[in-house]
Formats: C-alpha cells, structure tokens, sequence
C-alpha cells in the first residue's frame, strides 16, 4: 500500500501556498496592496501566517499572473500601472476575447445559450452598489459579473484562451478597481450587458462581437482619465 498521501501533512507547503496565493491575489486586485509597494518578506509573513517556502511559491505564481514584479537584487513588488499598460491590456483583450466569442457562437449550443442567459438574469436581478445614495461594491455582483463574462467565451473549445481571458481580466480588474467609484455613477453596464446577450442570442456575430469590443473600451476610456490614479494628468493641465 502506499502510504506517500497519508504521510504527507494536510497543511503541507503547497496546500499553503495555495491558500496565501489567493490571499494575496485578493489583496492584489482589490487595490488593498497599492500598485508599486515593495512586497517585504517580514511583512508578508507576519500579515499571511506563513514561512518563506510557500510565500515565495504563492510570489512566483503572481509574477507569472502579471499581478507582481521581481526587481533584481531588490525583491518582489506589487505590478505598477500605467496608462500605456492599460490601454494595451484592453487592446489585447478586446481581440481575444473577440476571437473566443466569435468561436463561442459558432459552436452555438441549446444549453450553453441557456448558461448565458441564465448568468444575464442573475446579473441584471443583482445591484452594482450596495447602497443607493453613495457607491459601496457589492461581492456578490462582481462575482455574478465574471461568471456572465466567462459564459459568454466559455464555449469557445479552447481551454487555453479562456485561461488567457482569465489572465487579462485579472490584470484589467486591478486597474477597475482602483477607478470604481469615478466609473460607476457614469455607466448603465446593465444595458451593455443586456445588449451583449440579446446579439448573441440572435446569431448576430459581428454586433455581439462590436458591442463586447465596445464594452471593455468604454471602462477604458473612463479609467483613462482618472487623475486619482493617474496624477500627471493632473500635471498635465497644469
């Protein structure tokens, strides 16, 4: 018999690591560690309840996510931003996902149109903001809101893309995150989101297709001018 599983710790280092990587995936998209703060070991030991071993596994996951940086003989940082960055992100996903989409419909099932209209009724029944005189995130429509996205690519065939969808979404969540409460009064995302689903349940490829490629850009363009994270638009009218 053997014997390797039961020998082995339940709260091994991969075991923790994985757990201290989602933590730290939170608190990295959340904006809850700023972009470009040094990631000191001590403090990440201290804040996660972990050893060196699994933190730097947990680490090296980010960096290959795009969400840390390594600075040679200076340590791991929390990813800047930019607006050159940002722009990029949603030019690149604006094709990918284009592309998966385009695939998703092609390959058009009874029960996958069920999955998206079902993940759009969810969405639309969910409110943006918890409170209605002054914007406070809602978890559980954020939650709704990356199930309704991957639906939308998710019959695309091709695990990979829809793994490189993920990825872009992650990246772009940060810098959303940090813009929400300009970008929220200014949008009926509900009505793009209806939109979306209503072109591709008509079989219209190309307007599904420019309505998503539409949707990612205007979060772009609004996150684009925010001086509070991007002060040297503020220099700049100076």
């Amino acid at each position: 018999m053997d014997t390797t599983l039961l020998n082995e710790p339940v709260n091994g280092p991969s075991t923790q690591a994985s757990h201290v990587y989602d933590r730290l995936r939170e608190d990295l998209l959340s904006g809850r560690l700023a972009p470009s703060r040094k990631l000191q070991m001590r403090f990440l030991i201290e804040t996660y309840g972990t050893g060196q071993t699994p933190l730097r596994e947990a680490l090296n996951r980010l960096t290959s996510d795009g969400l840390v940086e390594v600075h040679e003989q200076r340590g791991f940082y929390v990813r800047n931003i930019s607006r050159a960055e940002l722009a990029e992100l949603t030019k690149t996903r604006c094709w990918v996902e284009g592309l998966a989409l385009r695939e998703s419909m092609a390959a058009a099932t009874p029960e996958w149109e069920e999955q998206l209209l079902l993940a759009q009724h969810r969405l639309s029944r969910t409110p943006r903001s918890l409170k209605e005189t002054e914007f406070e995130d809602n978890p559980e429509w954020e939650r709704l809101h990356r199930i309704y996205h991957r639906t939308l690519i998710g019959n695309c065939g091709s695990q990979s893309l829809i793994a490189f969808c993920g990825q872009l979404a992650d990246q772009l969540y940060r810098y959303r995150r940090l813009s929400i409460r300009k970008a929220f009064p200014s949008r009926h995302v509900g009505d793009e989101h209806q939109a979306i689903a209503n072109a591709v349940m008509s079989g219209d490829t190309e307007e599904a297709v420019r309505l998503l490629t539409r949707h990612y850009q205007t979060t772009a363009e609004v996150i684009l001018q925010d001086e509070g994270i991007f002060p040297e638009l503020r220099q700049a009218k100076a």
